[in-house]
């Protein structure tokens, strides 16, 4: 083998060395991650996730899929919600799940006020595969009026809100009871959103959905 074709193969072994590493490294940082599709736990949750599609407060897709990952621990916690729900002839729908530090800070960009949109400085529990934005559905599968709708960065979509129908306030009290019941803890400004307790023991992550669905 002559100089040439001796330095050619070194480069090209060189290449495949570091591809592995990097490759088994990806694989290594997901399978710490734990982020499971909901999916895989519960197939009764239905999906609506918006940042998958333009019909969000930005305009833009966000995510180049439909999917939900959450922590294991919450993912569960989520299906006894589910069971909870069932029980009382509703379905738990989702809006949104496990969010990349790298989307945080486009919505950041957009909307910097922490009472809808955590600081990436800090994080949000979305980031932490901890939260997860969700509704209820009866037994048609017709939403339950919740007096806003999702994303609604206004006084209405407070929890506690006051100017929101008897029934609307009731429906509220209903996802509040069961997400509690469940291990989650309720936003004060998002009726949507929970965090799950505990929270704080998961990492930020920016994992994209394209590496999570290989």
């Amino acid at each position: 083998m002559g100089i040439k074709e001796t330095a050619r193969y070194l480069v090209v072994l060189l290449l495949l060395v570091c591809n592995t590493r990097l490759l088994y490294g990806l694989d290594a940082e997901v399978q710490k991650a734990g982020l499971v599709d909901i999916r895989d736990i519960d197939k009764r949750i239905v999906l609506d996730i918006r940042y998958a599609t333009k019909q969000n407060f930005t305009g833009h897709a966000l995510y180049p899929c439909a999917k939900c990952y959450l922590r294991k621990d919450v993912a569960e916690r989520l299906k006894r919600a589910q069971d909870a729900c069932e029980a009382k002839g509703l379905r738990i729908k989702v809006f949104d799940c496990y969010r990349p530090l790298s989307v945080q800070k486009k919505m950041w960009a957009l909307v910097n006020d922490e009472r809808y949109v955590a600081d990436p400085m800090t994080g949000s529990k979305h980031n932490r595969g901890a939260a997860v934005d969700l509704t209820l559905l009866d037994a048609e599968g017709k939403e339950l009026d919740m007096g806003t709708g999702y994303d609604d960065f206004s006084p209405n979509a407070a929890p506690g809100a006051g100017s929101i129908s008897e029934g609307a306030k009731r429906n509220r009290q209903a996802l509040a009871r069961v997400m509690i019941e469940c291990g989650f803890r309720q936003s004060v400004t998002e009726w949507w959103h929970y965090d799950c307790v505990g929270w704080e023991q998961y990492d930020i992550l920016d994992i994209g959905f394209s590496r999570l669905t290989q």
